[in-house]
């Protein structure tokens, strides 16, 4: 299965943003993870459109664009004139899940659909036929390096047979407290894009990092 690694920017230095996203095009990392908080559905609150515009201008990396907030449908022609090329949303945010969805992709954009540590995976099927990716989170949203929740593993697994069993072919995503480890336990699950922040941005070496989690 080929791997592709997401880094998330929540753990770069973002007061050198452009540096940061040129050492992670160095590294070799496919994808730059932007996560968009809006202080309801996570606590926190981060960066929105005009953000991931700017740095748009600084590279043409894929823009994995993740959408923590408590009403994504008003923010999807945003995102995608912002210039993000996949959007994932929450199911367990508001909205319609399969016309919001449906629209990430009219905007140009593959379309991904994220659950909770505390949502069954379950819930997604029915979401499948509209979706590029799914993003299992292995902490609880909202805040960068939390420690891997180990059941999420589980979750990935069933979707990943899921999958196989039905013939689709989509990518599964995880994101939180993945290291060298850990990376190995998803993998061998069934995720195929692994997101990880402070893993990689900590690291005195991002390309040495990025390959042990290979």
């Amino acid at each position: 299965m080929n791997v592709k690694l997401s880094a998330s920017m929540l753990a770069s230095d973002l007061s050198a943003i452009a540096d940061e996203i040129k050492r992670c095009d160095a590294a070799g990392i496919e994808w730059l993870h932007i996560d968009v908080m809006d202080g309801v559905f996570v606590d926190n609150i981060t960066y929105g459109n005009n953000v991931v515009a700017a740095i748009r201008n600084k590279s043409d990396i894929f823009f994995d664009t993740h959408l923590m907030v408590t009403d994504p449908t008003r923010l999807i022609p945003l995102f995608a004139t912002a210039g993000s090329d996949m959007l994932t949303i929450h199911l367990e945010s508001n909205g319609n899940t399969a016309e919001n969805l449906k629209a990430i992709r009219e905007n140009g954009m593959k379309s991904g659909l994220a659950v909770k540590p505390g949502t069954p995976v379950e819930e997604v099927y029915p979401y499948l036929p509209l979706c590029d990716m799914v993003l299992v989170m292995t902490v609880e949203p909202g805040y960068g390096g939390q420690g891997f929740i180990p059941y999420c593993a589980d979750k990935v697994k069933v979707l990943r047979d899921y999958c196989d069993k039905n013939g689709i072919t989509m990518d599964i995503q995880v994101d939180g407290g993945i290291n060298s480890d850990t990376a190995a336990i998803v993998k061998d699950a069934g995720a195929n894009v692994l997101v990880a922040g402070t893993y990689l941005f900590k690291a005195k070496d991002m390309r040495e990092a990025a390959e042990l989690i290979r």
